[in-house]
Protein backbone atom coordinates (compact mmCIF):
# COMPACT_ATOMS: atom_id res chain seq x y z
CA UNK A 1 0.00 0.00 0.00
CA UNK A 2 1.18 3.19 -0.98
CA UNK A 3 1.57 5.68 2.27
CA UNK A 4 0.79 8.89 2.39
CA UNK A 5 2.43 11.51 4.44
CA UNK A 6 0.75 14.61 5.78
CA UNK A 7 3.34 17.73 5.49
CA UNK A 8 2.61 20.17 8.08
CA UNK A 9 4.39 23.77 7.74
CA UNK A 10 3.08 27.70 7.07
CA UNK A 11 2.73 27.44 3.33
CA UNK A 12 2.89 31.25 2.97
CA UNK A 13 6.72 31.68 4.31
CA UNK A 14 7.71 27.75 3.31
CA UNK A 15 6.74 26.96 -0.10
CA UNK A 16 9.32 26.43 -2.02
CA UNK A 17 10.96 24.28 0.85
CA UNK A 18 7.21 22.42 0.76
CA UNK A 19 7.33 21.64 -2.49
CA UNK A 20 10.78 20.43 -2.80
CA UNK A 21 9.82 18.18 0.39
CA UNK A 22 6.27 16.81 -1.50
CA UNK A 23 8.65 16.11 -4.42
CA UNK A 24 11.34 14.00 -2.36
CA UNK A 25 8.58 11.97 -0.80
CA UNK A 26 7.16 11.36 -4.20
CA UNK A 27 10.50 10.20 -5.67
CA UNK A 28 10.60 7.72 -2.48
CA UNK A 29 7.43 5.87 -3.42
CA UNK A 30 4.80 7.99 -1.31
CA UNK A 31 2.19 10.51 -1.30
CA UNK A 32 2.10 13.47 0.31
CA UNK A 33 -0.26 15.77 1.76
CA UNK A 34 0.26 19.40 2.45
CA UNK A 35 -1.49 20.69 5.60
CA UNK A 36 -1.07 24.67 5.72
CA UNK A 37 -0.94 26.11 8.98
CA UNK A 38 0.14 29.39 7.68
CA UNK A 39 -1.88 32.59 8.73
CA UNK A 40 -0.08 35.98 7.74
CA UNK A 41 -0.58 35.41 3.70
CA UNK A 42 -1.22 33.61 0.90
CA UNK A 43 0.93 30.77 -1.41
CA UNK A 44 1.27 29.94 -4.84
CA UNK A 45 1.58 26.11 -3.61
CA UNK A 46 -1.85 25.15 -3.37
CA UNK A 47 -2.55 22.83 -0.43
CA UNK A 48 -4.55 19.38 0.11
CA UNK A 49 -5.62 20.85 3.53
CA UNK A 50 -5.53 24.55 3.20
CA UNK A 51 -4.86 27.10 5.99
CA UNK A 52 -8.94 28.38 6.32
CA UNK A 53 -9.95 24.63 7.13
CA UNK A 54 -7.77 24.40 9.61
CA UNK A 55 -8.55 28.04 11.04
CA UNK A 56 -12.53 27.03 11.15
CA UNK A 57 -11.63 23.90 13.01
CA UNK A 58 -9.88 25.75 15.31
CA UNK A 59 -12.69 28.18 16.08
CA UNK A 60 -11.88 30.91 14.06
CA UNK A 61 -12.67 31.73 10.29
CA UNK A 62 -8.65 33.25 8.79
CA UNK A 63 -10.31 36.38 7.96
CA UNK A 64 -10.89 36.92 11.78
CA UNK A 65 -7.40 36.05 12.14
CA UNK A 66 -5.96 38.24 9.45
CA UNK A 67 -8.07 41.56 10.60
CA UNK A 68 -6.46 41.43 14.16
CA UNK A 69 -2.64 39.63 13.80
CA UNK A 70 -1.92 38.42 16.80
CA UNK A 71 0.78 35.46 16.89
CA UNK A 72 -0.20 33.96 20.23
CA UNK A 73 -3.96 33.91 19.35
CA UNK A 74 -2.82 32.33 15.34
CA UNK A 75 -0.81 29.93 17.12
CA UNK A 76 -3.44 28.65 19.06
CA UNK A 77 -6.53 28.19 16.99
CA UNK A 78 -4.07 27.04 14.06
CA UNK A 79 -2.78 23.85 16.46
CA UNK A 80 -5.95 23.04 17.44
CA UNK A 81 -7.27 23.00 14.38
CA UNK A 82 -4.34 21.17 12.36
CA UNK A 83 -4.76 18.86 15.69
CA UNK A 84 -7.76 17.89 14.74
CA UNK A 85 -7.15 17.49 11.34
CA UNK A 86 -4.26 15.36 11.62
CA UNK A 87 -6.19 12.96 14.19
CA UNK A 88 -8.98 12.60 11.98
CA UNK A 89 -6.92 11.43 9.11
CA UNK A 90 -4.72 9.21 11.40
CA UNK A 91 -8.13 7.29 12.65
CA UNK A 92 -9.52 7.15 9.87
CA UNK A 93 -6.14 5.86 7.92
CA UNK A 94 -5.57 8.25 5.50
CA UNK A 95 -2.13 9.14 6.62
CA UNK A 96 0.71 6.88 8.03
CA UNK A 97 3.75 9.48 8.80
CA UNK A 98 3.81 13.40 9.41
CA UNK A 99 6.46 15.42 8.79
CA UNK A 100 6.89 19.42 9.72
CA UNK A 101 9.86 22.23 8.75
CA UNK A 102 9.70 25.33 10.46
CA UNK A 103 11.69 27.80 12.85
CA UNK A 104 10.78 28.71 16.77
CA UNK A 105 7.06 29.90 15.90
CA UNK A 106 7.20 26.78 13.26
CA UNK A 107 8.54 24.10 15.12
CA UNK A 108 6.75 25.21 18.53
CA UNK A 109 2.74 24.92 16.63
CA UNK A 110 4.34 21.60 14.65
CA UNK A 111 5.43 20.04 17.22
CA UNK A 112 2.30 20.70 19.84
CA UNK A 113 0.39 18.89 16.67
CA UNK A 114 2.97 15.95 17.07
CA UNK A 115 2.83 15.68 21.12
CA UNK A 116 -1.07 14.60 20.64
CA UNK A 117 -0.61 12.24 18.14
CA UNK A 118 -0.15 8.44 19.62
CA UNK A 119 3.27 6.63 20.21
CA UNK A 120 4.87 5.27 17.52
CA UNK A 121 3.25 6.78 14.66
CA UNK A 122 6.21 8.22 12.30
CA UNK A 123 6.88 11.74 12.96
CA UNK A 124 9.61 14.06 11.88
CA UNK A 125 10.43 17.86 12.68
CA UNK A 126 13.16 19.67 10.60
CA UNK A 127 14.30 22.37 12.70
CA UNK A 128 16.25 25.09 13.47
CA UNK A 129 16.40 24.44 16.76
CA UNK A 130 16.95 21.03 16.93
CA UNK A 131 20.71 21.23 18.10
CA UNK A 132 19.55 23.00 21.04
CA UNK A 133 17.14 21.85 24.30
CA UNK A 134 14.46 19.99 22.51
CA UNK A 135 12.65 18.73 25.75
CA UNK A 136 9.55 21.10 25.49
CA UNK A 137 9.52 20.20 21.64
CA UNK A 138 9.48 16.41 21.84
CA UNK A 139 7.75 16.41 25.39
CA UNK A 140 7.13 12.77 26.46
CA UNK A 141 6.31 11.94 22.77
CA UNK A 142 8.45 10.17 20.25
CA UNK A 143 9.24 12.64 17.56
CA UNK A 144 12.06 12.66 15.89
CA UNK A 145 14.00 16.01 15.69
CA UNK A 146 16.32 16.98 12.64
CA UNK A 147 18.48 19.87 12.42
CA UNK A 148 17.85 21.92 9.27
CA UNK A 149 21.71 23.77 9.55
CA UNK A 150 20.60 26.27 7.54
CA UNK A 151 17.59 28.42 8.06
CA UNK A 152 14.34 27.15 6.29
CA UNK A 153 14.52 30.07 3.59
CA UNK A 154 15.16 29.09 0.42
CA UNK A 155 16.44 25.85 -1.04
CA UNK A 156 20.51 25.55 -1.76
CA UNK A 157 22.55 22.73 -2.46
CA UNK A 158 23.02 21.93 1.22
CA UNK A 159 19.12 22.45 2.41
CA UNK A 160 18.32 20.19 -0.41
CA UNK A 161 20.30 17.09 0.95
CA UNK A 162 18.98 17.98 4.36
CA UNK A 163 15.63 17.80 2.94
CA UNK A 164 15.92 14.71 0.96
CA UNK A 165 17.21 12.69 4.13
CA UNK A 166 13.84 14.00 6.10
CA UNK A 167 12.39 12.72 3.39
CA UNK A 168 13.84 9.74 3.66
CA UNK A 169 13.66 9.22 7.13
CA UNK A 170 9.66 9.81 7.38
CA UNK A 171 9.08 7.40 4.24
CA UNK A 172 11.48 4.70 6.10
CA UNK A 173 9.55 4.91 9.31
CA UNK A 174 6.21 4.99 7.24
CA UNK A 175 7.31 1.84 5.37
CA UNK A 176 8.84 0.31 8.75
CA UNK A 177 5.56 0.98 10.82
CA UNK A 178 4.34 -1.52 12.82
CA UNK A 179 1.20 -0.83 15.57
CA UNK A 180 1.47 -1.36 19.24
CA UNK A 181 0.82 -4.99 20.23
CA UNK A 182 0.55 -6.30 23.38
CA UNK A 183 -0.26 -9.86 24.35
CA UNK A 184 -3.50 -9.67 26.90
CA UNK A 185 -1.87 -12.72 27.99
CA UNK A 186 1.17 -11.01 29.50
CA UNK A 187 0.37 -8.21 31.51
CA UNK A 188 2.73 -4.82 31.25
CA UNK A 189 4.63 -3.79 34.50
CA UNK A 190 5.87 -0.35 33.83
CA UNK A 191 9.36 0.05 36.24
CA UNK A 192 10.98 3.45 36.83
CA UNK A 193 14.81 3.31 36.79
CA UNK A 194 18.29 5.51 37.23
CA UNK A 195 21.69 4.31 36.21
CA UNK A 196 22.57 3.68 40.20
CA UNK A 197 19.76 1.44 40.51
CA UNK A 198 20.20 -0.61 36.71
CA UNK A 199 21.17 -3.58 38.14
CA UNK A 200 18.52 -4.39 40.28
CA UNK A 201 16.16 -3.35 37.64
CA UNK A 202 17.64 -6.03 35.22
CA UNK A 203 16.83 -8.32 38.24
CA UNK A 204 13.63 -7.32 38.64
CA UNK A 205 12.83 -7.46 34.96
CA UNK A 206 14.18 -11.18 34.74
CA UNK A 207 12.16 -11.72 37.87
CA UNK A 208 8.77 -10.31 36.31
CA UNK A 209 9.23 -12.21 32.92
CA UNK A 210 9.54 -15.22 35.05
CA UNK A 211 6.43 -14.70 35.76
CA UNK A 212 4.81 -14.36 32.87
CA UNK A 213 4.97 -10.25 32.79
CA UNK A 214 6.28 -7.73 29.80
CA UNK A 215 8.44 -4.80 31.12
CA UNK A 216 8.89 -1.09 30.24
CA UNK A 217 11.43 0.53 32.07
CA UNK A 218 11.52 4.56 32.52
CA UNK A 219 14.81 6.92 33.03
CA UNK A 220 13.57 8.66 35.93
CA UNK A 221 15.01 11.67 34.71
CA UNK A 222 11.10 13.73 34.69
CA UNK A 223 9.95 13.20 31.13
CA UNK A 224 10.51 9.28 32.03
CA UNK A 225 7.90 9.16 34.42
CA UNK A 226 5.85 11.32 32.52
CA UNK A 227 5.57 9.37 29.92
CA UNK A 228 4.85 6.22 32.09
CA UNK A 229 2.08 8.22 33.62
CA UNK A 230 0.82 8.65 29.91
CA UNK A 231 1.10 5.36 29.22
CA UNK A 232 -1.20 4.15 31.98
CA UNK A 233 -3.96 6.50 31.11
CA UNK A 234 -3.52 4.87 27.77
CA UNK A 235 -4.03 1.52 29.25
CA UNK A 236 -0.79 -0.10 28.22
CA UNK A 237 0.29 -0.02 31.50
CA UNK A 238 -1.39 -2.67 34.19
CA UNK A 239 0.89 -2.55 37.34
CA UNK A 240 3.86 -0.22 38.40
CA UNK A 241 7.54 -0.89 40.02
CA UNK A 242 7.38 2.28 40.71
CA UNK A 243 11.67 1.98 41.88
CA UNK A 244 13.41 5.07 40.96
CA UNK A 245 11.92 8.54 42.46
CA UNK A 246 15.08 11.12 42.08
CA UNK A 247 13.04 12.65 39.83
CA UNK A 248 11.10 13.81 42.96
CA UNK A 249 13.92 14.57 45.20
CA UNK A 250 14.71 16.43 42.42
CA UNK A 251 11.83 18.68 42.21
CA UNK A 252 12.15 19.29 45.43
CA UNK A 253 15.93 20.46 45.97
CA UNK A 254 16.02 21.76 42.52
CA UNK A 255 17.75 19.11 40.63
CA UNK A 256 17.71 18.18 36.59
CA UNK A 257 15.49 15.56 36.83
CA UNK A 258 12.72 17.75 38.01
CA UNK A 259 8.86 15.63 38.31
CA UNK A 260 6.03 17.41 37.51
CA UNK A 261 2.94 17.86 40.63
CA UNK A 262 1.50 14.67 38.99
CA UNK A 263 4.43 12.09 39.71
CA UNK A 264 3.36 9.24 41.47
CA UNK A 265 -0.34 10.06 41.35
CA UNK A 266 -1.45 8.62 38.23
CA UNK A 267 -1.32 4.75 39.36
CA UNK A 268 -2.96 5.71 42.70
CA UNK A 269 -5.50 7.67 40.94
CA UNK A 270 -6.70 4.54 38.28
CA UNK A 271 -6.41 1.93 40.73
CA UNK A 272 -3.21 -0.03 39.41
CA UNK A 273 -1.08 -2.47 41.46
CA UNK A 274 2.12 -0.56 42.90
CA UNK A 275 4.90 -1.41 44.51
CA UNK A 276 6.83 2.32 45.54
CA UNK A 277 10.39 2.62 46.69
CA UNK A 278 12.61 6.03 47.23
CA UNK A 279 15.24 4.39 44.96
CA UNK A 280 17.77 6.94 44.11
CA UNK A 281 16.42 9.93 46.54
CA UNK A 282 19.87 9.61 48.33
CA UNK A 283 21.30 12.59 45.86
CA UNK A 284 20.53 15.36 43.71
CA UNK A 285 21.33 15.83 40.46
CA UNK A 286 22.78 18.96 39.74
CA UNK A 287 24.27 20.22 36.27
CA UNK A 288 27.63 22.29 36.23
CA UNK A 289 28.68 25.34 34.57
CA UNK A 290 32.34 24.09 35.20
CA UNK A 291 32.74 20.55 35.17
CA UNK A 292 33.85 18.68 38.23
CA UNK A 293 33.28 21.63 40.80
CA UNK A 294 31.10 22.33 44.00
CA UNK A 295 29.31 25.45 43.86
CA UNK A 296 29.13 26.96 47.62
CA UNK A 297 25.38 25.54 47.91
CA UNK A 298 26.71 22.14 48.41
CA UNK A 299 29.80 22.52 49.39
CA UNK A 300 28.64 21.31 53.27
CA UNK A 301 27.36 18.25 51.91
CA UNK A 302 28.85 14.83 50.70
CA UNK A 303 29.20 14.51 47.38
CA UNK A 304 30.20 12.57 44.42
CA UNK A 305 30.08 12.91 40.17
CA UNK A 306 28.17 11.20 38.27
CA UNK A 307 29.40 12.44 35.26
CA UNK A 308 32.21 16.04 34.90
CA UNK A 309 29.33 18.50 34.74
CA UNK A 310 26.64 16.60 36.76
CA UNK A 311 26.91 16.85 40.49
CA UNK A 312 25.30 14.36 43.11
CA UNK A 313 25.10 16.17 46.50
CA UNK A 314 23.41 14.07 49.47
CA UNK A 315 19.64 14.70 50.14
CA UNK A 316 19.66 16.37 53.30
CA UNK A 317 17.39 15.35 56.14
CA UNK A 318 15.05 18.04 55.54
CA UNK A 319 14.79 17.06 52.02
CA UNK A 320 14.11 13.32 53.11
CA UNK A 321 11.36 14.61 55.35
CA UNK A 322 9.66 16.70 52.76
CA UNK A 323 10.31 13.88 50.60
CA UNK A 324 8.17 11.17 52.75
CA UNK A 325 5.11 13.82 53.24
CA UNK A 326 5.23 13.93 49.50
CA UNK A 327 5.43 10.30 49.09
CA UNK A 328 2.74 9.75 51.87
CA UNK A 329 0.51 12.12 50.58
CA UNK A 330 0.28 10.67 46.61
CA UNK A 331 0.13 6.84 47.68
CA UNK A 332 -2.79 7.37 50.29
CA UNK A 333 -4.57 8.71 47.97
CA UNK A 334 -4.36 4.89 45.97
CA UNK A 335 -7.26 3.30 45.17
CA UNK A 336 -5.54 0.61 44.35
CA UNK A 337 -3.36 -2.30 46.03
CA UNK A 338 -0.25 -0.26 47.09
CA UNK A 339 2.92 -1.19 49.17
CA UNK A 340 5.92 0.87 50.03
CA UNK A 341 9.21 -0.84 50.48
CA UNK A 342 11.89 0.95 52.29
CA UNK A 343 15.87 -0.24 51.52
CA UNK A 344 17.40 0.47 54.92
CA UNK A 345 21.26 0.07 53.62
CA UNK A 346 21.04 1.59 50.68
CA UNK A 347 19.06 3.60 48.76
CA UNK A 348 21.03 3.49 45.42
CA UNK A 349 24.79 2.16 44.80
CA UNK A 350 25.31 5.36 46.10
CA UNK A 351 24.63 4.72 49.62
CA UNK A 352 25.52 1.72 50.53
CA UNK A 353 27.67 0.99 53.54
CA UNK A 354 31.22 2.79 53.01
CA UNK A 355 29.30 4.47 49.77
CA UNK A 356 30.12 8.01 49.06
CA UNK A 357 26.45 8.72 50.19
CA UNK A 358 25.81 6.88 52.85
CA UNK A 359 24.01 8.52 55.75
CA UNK A 360 22.07 6.40 58.35
CA UNK A 361 20.74 9.20 60.17
CA UNK A 362 18.89 10.98 56.71
CA UNK A 363 17.69 7.20 55.60
CA UNK A 364 16.10 6.05 58.85
CA UNK A 365 14.16 9.82 59.03
CA UNK A 366 13.07 8.85 55.82
CA UNK A 367 11.48 5.61 56.83
CA UNK A 368 10.10 6.44 60.09
CA UNK A 369 8.32 9.28 58.56
CA UNK A 370 7.09 6.81 56.05
CA UNK A 371 5.69 4.62 58.73
CA UNK A 372 3.85 6.91 60.45
CA UNK A 373 2.33 8.83 57.42
CA UNK A 374 1.47 6.49 55.20
CA UNK A 375 -1.58 5.14 55.44
CA UNK A 376 -0.82 1.95 53.08
CA UNK A 377 1.33 -1.03 53.93
CA UNK A 378 5.48 0.58 54.31
CA UNK A 379 8.48 -2.46 54.59
CA UNK A 380 11.67 -1.71 55.82
CA UNK A 381 14.13 -4.32 54.51
CA UNK A 382 17.58 -4.66 55.87
CA UNK A 383 19.41 -4.78 52.25
CA UNK A 384 20.36 -2.18 49.86
CA UNK A 385 17.81 -1.25 46.85
CA UNK A 386 20.36 -3.04 44.38
CA UNK A 387 20.23 -6.53 46.63
CA UNK A 388 18.77 -9.44 45.04
CA UNK A 389 16.92 -10.35 48.41
CA UNK A 390 14.95 -6.67 48.18
CA UNK A 391 14.03 -7.08 44.54
CA UNK A 392 12.64 -10.48 45.21
CA UNK A 393 10.56 -9.25 47.41
CA UNK A 394 9.85 -6.05 45.78
CA UNK A 395 8.58 -8.57 42.46
CA UNK A 396 6.59 -11.30 44.89
CA UNK A 397 4.63 -8.34 46.35
CA UNK A 398 3.74 -7.31 43.11
CA UNK A 399 2.64 -10.18 41.87
CA UNK A 400 0.60 -10.50 45.18
CA UNK A 401 -0.95 -7.14 44.65
CA UNK A 402 -1.67 -7.96 41.16
CA UNK A 403 -3.36 -11.16 41.78
CA UNK A 404 -5.31 -9.20 44.76
CA UNK A 405 -6.12 -6.70 41.88
CA UNK A 406 -7.39 -9.82 39.85
CA UNK A 407 -9.50 -11.44 42.40
CA UNK A 408 -11.34 -8.36 43.33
Amino acid sequence: MTKTIAILATLDTKSDECAFLAQEITRLGATPLLVDIGVVGDSDLSADIPASEIAELGGTSLSDLRTNPSRETASKVMVDGATRKILDLLTSGRIHGIVGLGGTQGTNNCTQVMQALPYGFPKVMLSTMASGDTSGYVGIKDITMMFSVADILGLNPLFRAIVSNAAGAVVGMANAYQPIAFDPDKPVVGITNLGVLTQGTMRAMEKLSEQGFETIVFHAVGSGGRAMEQLMREGLIQAVFDFALGDIVDAIGGGIRAADETRLTVAAELGLPQVVVPGGTDHLGILLDTPNTVPEAYADRAYTYHNPVILVPRTSVEEMKQLATIMAERTNAATGPTHILVPTRGLSSYSIPDGPLEDVAADKVLAQDLQEQCTNSVTLVEAGAEDAEFIDLAVTTLVDLINQKRGE
